[in-house]
């Protein structure tokens, strides 16, 4: 059987049982070949070597054996080949390296939750061993802390050798030091630091899209990393392939090592991210007042940030204790705002064109499962972002009854338990809407 059919049928097969999320994190960065009855899957890292050895290979097996008709009987899985290469000779002091790192940020203050918990493993394993996971891709939507895990990194890495040459910056500004050094003829000096570094942690790399000169040294810089086993990491807001204007070359380096993301957190991560935040500036919030920030404030954490600054500097101001009630009237505007912007209508188009349905079948009485889902999701969805009451949402998905609405919202609950395809399809919905 043809290797690239065989492993193509499997890869198909795959997304019928696994997420979105857990394909572009385990299984699309596997290679595969087979050989009579072998089929050798190589993990770019021990990282996503062993998670496949414990969570999927049973499905890799048992699917490799029906889509080869019982010919290909054997899978191993294993690590590429290293080749041994000569450890760079860095051309710049390491006193003239400047980190720009924020010391304040590191993995002690992050604050970890279910939506995160992956990327921060990732990026305490980067520290343990550098250039293991290269590069290490971290993304999500905006203020979910993909920074803030690039300056942990940094500031750990220094920590433990502080010989070490760590850069972070953002990638507009590696495009305007490239501009500079061009204009003053110092690129040769420009290269020689970027490529002389044991870290390079460069955030929102999607700022490079349709800039063919940043490009070309970017990816001559991360060959020049990846060879001699320097660690880079890099965020952005979206998957490598799905970044518009970047050239093909990088994005297959990009997914070459480790691509993690981030989630919107849940409410219990962003109850506590509060009540961190608080105690970072000597303060201390009640539950309730958490929970109402939590639950009225959700789209990322910059803006939950936000919200409590301006609770506990109004406090401060007004000589007043900062109580539920008192902080329902301080973000009355910001909440009457965002009630108004986020409306029933606006998810329910979100979530017809999500999963290609019209939004006249989420109205109507069909009951198959392509329509039910989604209905089901819309609803669970408005009841958690909207202040309308059960009866309203019931009405304005063809005039059903509280019970119906209520029925949904449990029934999502009860999926997003037992599916991960459901959870990672409400996570997608609410990301959208979101932004």
């Amino acid at each position: 059987m043809n290797n690239t059919n065989l492993w193509d049928k499997c890869l198909e097969s795959f997304c019928d049982n696994l997420s979105e999320k857990q394909m572009k994190t385990w299984i699309h960065p596997l290679e595969a070949s087979c050989n009579s009855d072998t089929l050798s899957v190589i993990a770019p890292n021990k990282f996503i070597k062993d998670t496949v050895e414990s969570d999927f290979i049973e499905l890799i097996r048992e699917t490799v054996l029906i889509k080869s008709n019982n010919e290909v009987s054997i899978v191993k899985l294993s690590l590429p080949e290293v080749k041994a290469t000569a450890r760079i000779t860095p051309k710049i002091k390491s006193s003239s390296i400047k980190s720009s790192l924020n010391a304040d940020l590191n993995f002690e203050n992050f604050v970890e939750g279910k939506s995160n918990q992956l990327a921060k493993a990732a990026c305490m394993s980067v520290v343990k061993e550098l250039g293991q996971y290269n590069p290490l891709y971290i993304y999500g939507g905006v203020g979910l802390g993909k920074t803030h895990l690039l300056h942990s990194i940094g500031n750990e890495i220094l920590k433990q050798d502080k010989r070490k040459r760590v850069v972070y910056l953002h990638s507009e500004k590696f495009v305007q030091n490239m501009i500079t050094a061009i204009r003053t003829n110092k690129i040769e000096e420009f290269k020689d630091f970027y490529r002389s570094v044991d870290a390079l942690l460069l955030d929102d790399i999607q700022f490079f899209a349709n800039k063919e000169k940043s490009q070309e040294e970017f990816f001559h810089t991360f060959n020049t990393l990846f060879e001699y086993k320097k660690q880079v990491v890099l965020t952005s807001d979206k998957y490598p392939k799905e970044i518009a204007g970047l050239e093909e070359r990088i994005k297959s380096r990009l997914v070459w090592g480790m691509s993690v993301t981030i989630d919107p957190p849940d409410l219990e991560t962003r109850v506590a991210i509060l009540h961190g935040k608080a105690e970072a500036v000597n303060q201390k919030i009640p539950d309730d007042v958490a929970y109402y920030l939590a639950k009225n404030v959700y789209s990322n954490v910059r803006e939950l940030e936000g919200s409590l600054r301006r609770v506990l500097a109004t406090a401060h101001f007004k000589r007043a204790p900062v109580t539920l009630a008192f902080t329902k009237e301080t973000l009355k505007d910001l909440i009457s705002l965002q009630e108004r912007l986020m409306t029933i209508e606006q998810i329910q188009k979100t979530v017809a064109a999500y999963y290609n349905v019209r939004v006249s079948d989420l109205l109507s009485a069909k009951r198959d499962r392509k329509i039910t889902l989604p209905r089901h999701i819309a609803m669970s969805i408005a009841k958690q972002l909207t202040s309308h009451s059960l009866p309203t949402i019931g009405d304005a998905f063809g005039g059903r009854d509280h019970t119906t609405v209520l029925h949904a919202c449990k029934k999502v609950k009860a999926l997003k338990l037992a599916s991960a395809s459901v959870d990672q399809d409400c996570q997608n919905i609410l990301h959208t809407l979101n932004n």
